[in-house]
């Protein structure tokens, strides 16, 4: 479904990604992890076609740098870091721009698109939020409507960077269930790390990524468990 080749991303002198080589299948989650300034989220940018790069990104054998900027948006949907949040805009119009590649270009939106944006926004726990403006949202609030105008896109693919930094546990536990959920339903592909956890999720990887000493431990049910360690020996008193 995805496909990077070699993908190089510089920003002047400066090389942020190199080379880089990955793919995911139709409904596969892949994750991306390493330390700050990595080049995680300039390679979902370059996914996203928003920086440029050298190498080629495939989206369902569809090169995505020869075609135009509304098929790219149906291919793939993107979710940043800090998204552009217009204050005067309602919760239901903001999810509703993930719509308008689905819609024709003196077209306004149908009642199907919106039937698909008030179901994400229910899905999502924001219902009765929809005609809020979003200055008047909290920053949970705000992330979980950027990820709803995502998903109302309707994309096989989402790219998403960091989309749930702002959530407290329950809500990132609810809104990662809800697009597993929906990467069962549609068969999306999400891009998010990169290895199977078994692979990814080693100690020593962790711990050289993150300056940090980590241990992985396996709980009763079969789950990794990534615990953090005090790096600092305890001073008695």
């Amino acid at each position: 479904m995805l496909g990077i080749e070699r993908v190089t991303v510089r920003y002047g002198a400066s090389v942020a990604v190199s080379a880089v080589t990955e793919s995911a299948a139709k409904g596969e989650w892949v994750g991306l992890i390493g330390a700050n300034g990595a080049g995680k989220s300039s390679l979902l940018r370059a996914a996203a076609q928003l920086v440029p790069y050298d190498g080629a990104v495939k989206v369902a054998g569809e090169t995505m740098g020869r075609i135009s900027p509304r098929r790219r948006a149906r291919l793939v949907a993107y979710v940043p870091q800090q998204p552009e949040l217009p204050a005067g805009m309602s919760a239901i119009d903001y999810t509703l721009l993930g719509r308008t590649p689905h819609i024709g270009y003196f077209g306004v939106e149908s009642a199907e698109d919106q039937r698909v944006c008030a179901e994400v926004l229910d899905r999502i726990g924001l219902a009765g939020l929809a005609e809020r403006h979003l200055s008047t949202l909290s920053g949970g609030e705000l992330q979980r409507v950027v990820l709803a105008r995502a998903l109302a896109q309707d994309a096989p693919v989402l790219l998403l960077d960091e989309p749930t930094s702002a959530l407290d546990l329950g809500r990132r536990v609810d809104a990662l269930e809800l697009v597993d959920e929906l990467r069962r339903e549609r068969g999306q592909c999400q891009v998010v790390a990169a290895g199977v956890p078994a692979d990814v999720l080693d100690e020593q990887l962790l711990s050289a990524c993150f300056g940090a000493r980590v241990r992985v431990l396996t709980d009763d049910e079969g789950q990794l468990l990534v615990v953090p360690q005090r790096t600092r020996r305890r001073i008695e008193c």
